[in-house]
């Protein structure tokens, strides 16, 4: 801690992942040495491996480990680190942290504590904002927060209506409130999200703004005085509140609003007397009218588009102003070039909700093509965890054209295998190939308007049969390879002839049966499900790349990857993944069901339980309300019934899978 103010030599990284990573990035390209710190679930991760040094900090649950500011400065005390950089989530919008590396003598990569707790709480910031002469939507952000004031003010404002958390964003303890009906479970649910999130359940209310488009302004200033604005972002189509692709720039912004709009991003920032990188929010109407939404004080996880059409190096440029160098440039010396558009990859299942996913990641591969950037912290055979948000990757095209943009990330989706876990990755290209995205028709509403009901992946029975047959072969071929005959002497070869042999497999609910008949050289022989056969032939196989001909001459290149624990061969081409795993000739018997169960549908921490023994419910009725990765899930009644059965208590830790509670079909008994 000796060196000379501003000064930096090696930096903490107060973050894990794959912000952890790039951060990282940047701190090699300027000399600068790097400092992990990480849970024991992360203790295998990559952003650890690349580090310079690394530190423990403690168990999985990031409020033990991440959270954790004494332990954070300690791990800088323990290898000398004179600069600290929070990265996004966590810590980074904490001004105790900011005050505590101060405290120690370690530079805090980013705005000053005044900056941060000014911008901290929505209502406060919004305050601000209105006083800086920013227009900012019509609501409530008052002190008296009991839930009558707040039912009473709702009322005022009207519906529809926004609740959302005053001390963080995310989408966590956001609500959207259609009718005074909802009112009451609607505040309820909000505060205990955002108390879990943030530790603060203070709420704030807004009118819903007609066709919202979520455009941020990214700024950046420095310590002599010097802010300007990096244009802008485009974060319109999201789910559960949560931006899921963002581009720049925004195909709704003219020159006029643009330079509207960053002029009004630069009075919130100069009324703070901002430094670092951070980002204003604004909701943008159909009417063409914008508003203040919220600062965040702080690096954005979509800042690489920012990047792309600039040039600019964020991270650099907060580490450059720790280090009390001015910018070097004003807002006439930064143009856009190009369009850049980004997606984020989560191991999610869109067909059930978005619901998060943990386990295994059995294969991840991004092919590189030229102007497509890859940021991730995970690689095939990492674990996703409970514990933290499950995002897998960010993907980022650039092009000299929107449409150029769109085609190459369209093309990368299209090759990036994602197998072992649900994800977003279809539905990703889905929304990149729809006419309305196309045509820039886009607001915070696209997935409900465009996608209703019909999120996950369709069914293509064409996909499966190239599927089942890429299994087959790589089977065969593994075994051909292993056995001790004579060699040449095909699978299933008898004195007279060669014998059909079949294999079944299980394709989510659905079964295929396939019999084949090998002709040798590859060549086989092939009938689906008692369909008449058709002649394949296999090209080459060298894993994971498999290389089939179909019967019309039509050559498929695909990646296949075998996971022999679960007997599941996991198949990606052009039209999809398929899983199919093998079903046994002889199953041992299994498990049953539990007759009405209702499960955890995946890891996590019981919030509440509103179901009781002996309660008369209908289906859909809300039983348990289960934590993970930050969200809460309802667990609903399959069926009309009667509750027989309540399995666990409020703050209870489950497993995916187990029963909760048991709903009886049927009528309650009269009593």
């Amino acid at each position: 801690m000796s060196n000379p103010p501003n000064v930096l030599r090696k930096v903490l990284i107060a973050n894990r992942g794959e912000i952890a990573r790039r951060i990282a990035r940047s701190c090699r390209r300027l000399g600068l040495a790097t400092v992990a710190v990480f849970s024991d679930a992360d203790e295998d991760a990559l952003f650890v491996k690349e580090a310079d040094e690394a530190v423990r900090l403690g168990p999985a649950p990031s409020r033990e480990s991440y959270l954790v500011i004494d332990k954070i400065l300690a791990a800088a005390r323990m290898t000398g680190a004179d600069a600290l950089h929070p990265g996004y989530g966590f810590l980074s919008e904490r001004a105790e942290l900011a005050e505590a590396c101060a405290a120690a003598g370690v530079t805090f990569v980013g705005p000053t504590p005044h900056a941060i707790r000014a911008m901290g709480l929505k209502r406060e910031a919004k305050r601000l904002a209105a006083a800086a002469g920013v227009p900012t939507v019509p609501g409530y952000s008052g002190d008296e927060q009991d839930d009558a004031t707040l039912a009473a003010k709702a009322l005022d404002v009207g519906f529809p209506l926004l609740l959302k958390a005053s001390a963080g964003g995310g989408g966590k303890g956001m609500r959207i409130v259609r009718a005074a009906g909802e009112l009451e479970a609607s505040i309820a649910a909000a505060r205990r999200e955002a108390l879990a999130a943030f530790g603060d359940d203070t709420l704030i209310i807004e009118r819903y703004v007609s066709g919202p488009r979520h455009v941020e302004i990214q700024i950046l200033g420095d310590t002599h005085g010097n802010l300007v604005h990096v244009f802008e972002r485009e974060c319109s189509i999201q789910r559960r509140h949560q931006k899921i692709l963002e581009e720049s720039p925004s195909p709704a912004l003219t020159p006029a609003l643009r330079a509207a709009m960053g002029e009004a991003a630069v009075r919130v920032g100069r009324a703070i007397g901002y430094s670092s990188a951070g980002t204003v929010e604004f909701i943008l109407g159909d009417d063409g009218a914008f508003y203040f939404l919220e600062v965040n004080t702080r690096l954005q996880v979509e800042h690489p588009v920012t990047e792309m059409v600039t040039g600019l190096d964020l991270v650099a440029e907060q580490l450059r102003v720790a280090r009390g160098e001015p910018l070097g440039y004003g807002q006439d010396d930064l143009a856009q070039r190009g369009h850049a558009i980004e997606v984020r990859l989560y191991a999610e299942d869109p067909a059930s909700g978005f619901l998060p996913q943990a386990g295994r990641l059995v294969d991840f591969h991004v092919p590189e093509d030229e102007g497509v950037r890859l940021d991730t912290g995970v690689q095939s055979g990492d674990e996703v965890s409970i514990h933290y948000d499950p995002m897998i990757a960010k993907v980022v095209a650039h092009g000299a054209t929107r449409a150029e943009a769109t085609r190459r990330l369209v093309r990368t989706l299209e090759r990036t295998s994602v197998q072992g876990l649900a994800s977003n990755r279809a539905l990703l290209v889905r929304i990149l190939e729809h006419p309305a995205f196309a045509a820039g028709d886009l607001d915070t509403h696209f997935l409900d308007r465009h996608f209703a009901g019909a999120l996950g992946e369709p069914a293509d029975p064409a996909r499966e049969r190239l599927a089942a047959i890429a299994a087959m072969m790589v089977a065969h071929e593994d075994h051909a390879a292993s056995r001790e005959v004579v060699p040449g002497v095909p699978n299933g070869f008898r004195i007279h002839h060669a014998v059909p042999q079949t294999v079944t497999y299980t394709v989510g609910d659905r079964s295929l049966t396939l019999a084949y008949r090998s002709r040798g050289r590859g060549r086989f022989d092939v009938a689906l499900d008692g369909a008449a056969s058709t002649s394949v032939r296999l090209v080459s196989w060298s894993a994971p790349a498999l290389v089939l001909e179909d019967h019309d001459g039509h050559r498929h290149t695909l990646r296949v990857v075998v996971d022999e624990v679960a007997s599941t061969f996991y198949v990606h081409g052009l039209r999809g993944s398929v899983a199919l795993v093998e079903r046994p000739r002889f199953p041992e018997p299994g498990a049953e069901d539990v007759a009405g169960g209702c499960v955890a549908p995946m890891p996590g921490r019981i919030v509440q339980v509103l179901a009781a023994e002996g309660q008369a419910v209908t289906r859909g009725a809300v039983l348990v309300i289960l934590e993970a990765m930050k969200m809460e899930h309802s667990v609903v009644a399959a069926v009309d019934g009667v509750v027989t059965r309540v399995a666990v208590q409020a703050g209870e830790q489950v497993e995916s899978g187990q029963i909760l509670a048991v709903v009886e079909a049927g009528e309650p008994e009269a009593g």
